[in-house]
Formats: C-alpha cells, structure tokens, sequence
C-alpha cells in the first residue's frame, strides 16, 4: 500500500465505527413504540436497563440486541473491508455509543456495544463477557455490576486466550465502562443500587 494512504484504513475503520456505535436505538425505539423520550425516563440513559423503566420488555430486549449487534457489525464489516484496522472499529463504535454526536455527547455506557465488539474479536473472550454478565445479572439483579464485571473480564479473557493485541484496548475501554458508572459505583458502595425488577 502507498505509504500515503496508510492511514486510510484506521480512519475509515474508526468513521464507520463511530457512526455505526452512534446510533441511539433505545431513543428510536421507545420513541417509535409511543413510550416517550427514553432521555426523560428513568436514569436518562439510552440503554436497555433504562428502557426495562417503561414497563417493555420488548423494547428493551429488542435495544439491547441492537446495541450489541452494531458494535459486531462495526468490527465485522472493517475486517472484511479493511482487514488489520479492527481494533479502530472497536473503539470508534463504543465511543459513538457513549458519545454520539446525535445526542450532544450524551450517550449509554456501553456495556452491551463492548459485549458484540468483544464477540465480533474473539468469540471465546465474548462468551466469557456473556456468561459473567448475565450470571451475576441472574444471581445479584443489579444490572450496573454485572455490567462493569462483564466489562473487566474482557481484557482478562484476552490475555487468558493469548490475544494480547487486544488487551490494552479493551482494558481503555472498560475503564470508560467504569467511568460511565461513576454514579452507580456510588450507590453501591452506599449500598442504595437498586435492584432489576425493584422499584426505586
């Protein structure tokens, strides 16, 4: 490849990434079903947790699908196109779920987007990422630290499966998984982190 054009390739991975990743489908969604403006529910957050608030079940299945998908289909089309630049693709589709330019920056945390980006890798780290999520999402009912959990086994299944090209990526990414939920890390060391299925 021309030296010149070196860069085309991380620069297209990291653009589709992005404006895949930034598409607020819990918005779209609840919006298009007449459940209101997801961003005046609940939390305010435009994930499937924040959607389960107006009572559909549905809905929030149905965001949570398409969240993860459109962080597998951000790597999976960048290596089928630009083979090699996955890992832009990865951190372009998370960062347009937590920052997308549509909402003013202010987007969802990113649990489900990282879990298709892990899958859309390595599978095996993904599966790993699915069995710590929901495990402790069916034995504790607090989606924010199964959530943060799922997040940190990522990098720790990568280096566990000898993909070490990922680790340092999904290690930044789960921290910013951390950091989105300042306010919930909060509340459960106050021990005030409600509960799926709870009432606040």
């Amino acid at each position: 490849m021309n030296g010149e054009l070196l860069w085309l390739g991380p620069v297209a991975a990291l653009v589709l990434g992005y404006f895949l990743g930034s598409i607020p489908f819990g918005v779209l969604i609840t919006r298009a079903a007449g459940a209101g403006d997801l961003r005046q529910i609940g939390s305010g957050n435009i994930g499937a947790t924040n959607v389960l608030r107006t009572g559909r079940k549905g809905l929030a299945a149905a965001t949570l699908l398409l969240d993860l998908l459109k962080g597998w289909l951000a790597v999976f089309l960048v290596s089928l196109a630009f083979p090699g630049n996955e890992v832009f693709a990865a951190a372009g589709a998370f960062v347009g779920h937590c920052y997308p330019v549509w909402l003013r920056f202010r987007g969802g945390k990113g649990v489900a987007t990282l879990m298709g980006i892990v899958l859309a890798l390595h599978w095996p780290c993904g599966l790993v990422y699915a069995v710590v999520w929901l495990a402790l999402l069916a034995g504790l009912r607090i989606s924010s630290l199964s959530g943060m959990a799922a997040a940190i086994s990522a990098p720790v299944s990568a280096a566990f499966f000898g993909q070490f090209d990922y680790v340092l990526p999904l290690l930044a990414l789960a921290l910013i998984v951390l950091w989105k939920h300042r306010t919930n890390i909060d509340r459960l060391l106050a021990g005030t982190e409600p509960r799926v299925g709870s009432r606040k």
